[in-house]
């Protein structure tokens, strides 16, 4: 291929990248917009898992002239984003699909359902889960004579932290079986390295939570099983999966001498 038609091939697929992004803002904007009127109710949504353990007549404050206006309105943008979330990933997927092989579009669209399933249902985990037992945790330990009144820009940074971490932390089956199928790692040493990977998931658990027993087992205990569920997935997944037919394989002594046979003699006579 020469450099112009190397070119020409570059810039298409720039357009087309662009034009698929395009589609995917369009649409996160209009939900935004549509959920503008809504965002001070959102956020209070989001809130309510701390509300619900603050003393009567608690409530949360904004230490700046402008989080009132913008917190609310980068909780809507989230939602949007959330809600836009397989539009967008479907234009992302109409992207990369013209490049890839049969094999790979097969399993390339289950595991993009499938991650994003997974990622919302972590974070539907920590919303419901998770933030009731953290913020109970930390209500009650607060010292006498301290008011726990919380910034509302902390806040949304605090359970940012812990959407991401829980999304991510539910991604783990898929990550397995890719790693499995990929050829990096076999089914066998996922088991034999299972001691580690529990140890892992606490100090990620320790990092990524407040300094609690409870919270920290909520999330490192999910991320084990996950890690299990993603073994038998991937054990699954190879048992069913069809055998090769393009892979090399050697030919025997009597094939050989065939084809140097055949080599020697030639291509045959017009005549023959």
């Amino acid at each position: 291929m020469s450099t112009p038609e190397i070119n020409e091939t570059f810039i298409a697929h720039l357009l087309e990248l662009r034009r698929r992004l395009l589609r995917a803002i369009i649409v996160v904007v209009v939900l935004f917009v549509c959920l503008f009127p809504f965002a001070g109710d959102l956020y209070t949504l989001l809130a309510r898992p701390l509300l619900a353990h603050l003393p009567k007549g608690g409530q949360m404050i904004a230490t700046e002239v402008t989080t009132p206006f913008f917190v609310p309105m980068k909780v809507a943008l989230m939602t949007a984003f959330l809600g836009a979330l397989p539009y967008v990933l479907y234009q992302a997927w109409a992207f990369v699909a013209p490049g890839l092989y049969a094999h790979e579009k097969r399993l390339a669209a289950p595991l993009v359902v499938a991650s994003t399933v997974l990622f919302l249902g972590g974070m539907a985990f920590a919303y419901f889960a998770v933030f009731p037992v953290v913020f109970g945790f930390i209500t009650k330990t607060a010292p006498a004579g301290v008011a726990v009144m919380t910034d509302i820009s902390k806040y949304l940074d605090f359970v940012m932290t812990l959407f991401l971490a829980f999304g991510v932390t539910f991604e783990v089956p898929i990550v397995v079986i890719l790693l499995v199928r990929m050829g990096v790692v076999s089914i066998a040493k996922l088991r034999e390295i299972r001691p580690y990977v529990i140890v892992g998931a606490f100090v990620v658990g320790a990092i990524l939570t407040p300094p609690d027993m409870v919270s920290q087992t909520m999330l490192a205990v999910p991320l084990w099983l996950l890690y299990e569920v993603g073994i038998l997935a991937a054990a699954v997944a190879a048992k069913s999966a069809p055998a090769k037919t393009d892979e090399y394989q050697p030919l025997s002594e009597e094939a050989m001498e065939r084809e140097l046979d055949a080599a020697e003699a030639g291509p045959p006579k017009s005549g023959d």
